[in-house]
């Protein structure tokens, strides 16, 4: 069977959208093509190779994920087949597994706001799967504000995609009448931008006055003799105090005369940045969505996450959830398609587990007791 064949579009009723533009306009076509990178993705990126715990919390978002397993409905068969698939399924280069695919994607996902993979089919079978990069990419919805038509930019010209159906694109949060999403990173490049001010001021200041400096002064006498010998007792000190502070021991500095040495910027005390840092840091906390402590912030008295904490990085972690569980429909829809199978196909998450594993523990205990109480108390009722 050709792939053309398999994967030829259906047709369908025309659709006339009320509230769009209006498509009579010249430039319309021009207005609704939008380039999947930004300007502000190379802000992203930067932010993320200059900020740690910017980085630190994109990934920990991923990872907080988890995994995931497939379960075709009544068919035990074609769950293993999907899982062994999606286990082995090539990914890139140097990948293997779904997994890894998915990770890439809400990586993307989150860092640019809208993320791009490829299915990749070799003959009658699926046989990798790839991150598209956003700089050579770009989306035309001209025809209609319920589709979007997928280009790729090559001499700086659009090129359609020939298979659109083996691409799976998806937007984080994109606002109305939008094809893009919006950045999780949205919002922090003024708040990291005075961060990074505080952490160069810190750099500079240690480096005025935390590297000890001395000032050496010597004052000749009245002596006639002493004033006209001045220049070169001056030199005198001057290189014997050099020698003595690049000695690698501790030696002692012996002179003659009204030498006075003080230390440069002892005097002065470094601004404290504490709280202007902890102030941008908790801008950007909060825009993250999980709790300081998982990001090496000391701020609470306690390390324990509250239950209010975990309901709400629960519930954060489900809305991402939501956006890669089509793709991962999309990828065993083709899958199937591709070896003549058409069952429905259900994703299941690993459960996310925010708890400690002592209170988990505990909870097991509690509820086998009320399990072993349930049964004797149901034993005497019988008798």
């Amino acid at each position: 069977m050709k792939l053309k064949e398999l994967f030829r579009r259906e047709s369908s009723a025309a659709v006339s959208v009320q509230t769009s533009r209006d498509k009579r306009s010249a430039a319309f076509g021009l207005d609704r093509y939008v380039p999947l990178t930004t300007p502000e993705a190379h802000i992203y990126a930067a932010m993320r190779s200059s900020i740690p715990i910017i980085d630190a919390a994109v990934n920990k978002i991923v990872r907080l994920c988890g995994g995931f397993t497939v379960r075709a409905e009544d068919d035990i068969w074609l769950s293993e087949q999907l899982n062994r698939f999606l286990a082995n399924v090539k990914v890139g280069a140097t990948s293997q597994g779904a997994d890894m695919f998915i990770d890439a994607y809400l990586d993307q996902l989150l860092t640019y706001g809208t993320a791009v993979g490829e299915i990749v089919v070799d003959g009658d079978d699926v046989c990798a799967l790839y991150n598209a990069p956003l700089s050579r990419l770009g989306i035309d919805t001209a025809d209609s504000p319920l589709a979007a038509n997928l280009y790729r930019i090559e001499g700086g010209e659009r090129v359609p995609i020939k298979y659109p159906e083996l691409i799976c694109v998806s937007a984080l949060d994109p606002q109305p009448d939008c094809v893009t999403g919006v950045s999780l990173l949205r919002g922090m490049p003024f708040v990291s931008n005075i961060l990074l001010k505080i952490y160069e001021s810190i750099g500079q200041n240690f480096e005025r006055m935390g590297n000890v400096r001395f000032a050496v002064n010597y004052r000749p006498s009245g002596d006639p003799l002493d004033r006209v010998s001045a220049r070169e007792r001056a030199e005198q000190i001057a290189e014997q105090w050099s020698q003595a502070m690049q000695s690698d021991c501790v030696r002692d500095f012996v002179s003659v005369g009204d030498v006075d040495i003080k230390v440069i910027g002892a005097d002065n005390q470094i601004i404290d940045c504490e709280v202007p840092a902890r102030l941008m840091l908790e801008q950007i906390v909060a825009k993250t969505g999980l709790p300081p402590f998982m990001l090496g912030l000391n701020w609470s008295s306690t390390e324990r996450m509250s239950k209010q904490q975990a309901d709400m990085l629960t519930s954060e972690l489900e809305h991402y959830r939501r956006i890669l569980t089509p793709v991962i429909l999309r990828i065993c829809n083709i899958w199937q398609r591709l070896h003549g199978i058409s069952r429905p196909v259900t994703v299941d998450w690993q459960t996310i587990n925010l708890q400690d594993e002592v209170e988990l523990a505990d909870a097991d205990l509690k509820r086998a007791q009320t399990e072993q109480i349930r049964q004797a108390l149901k034993g005497e009722s019988n008798e």
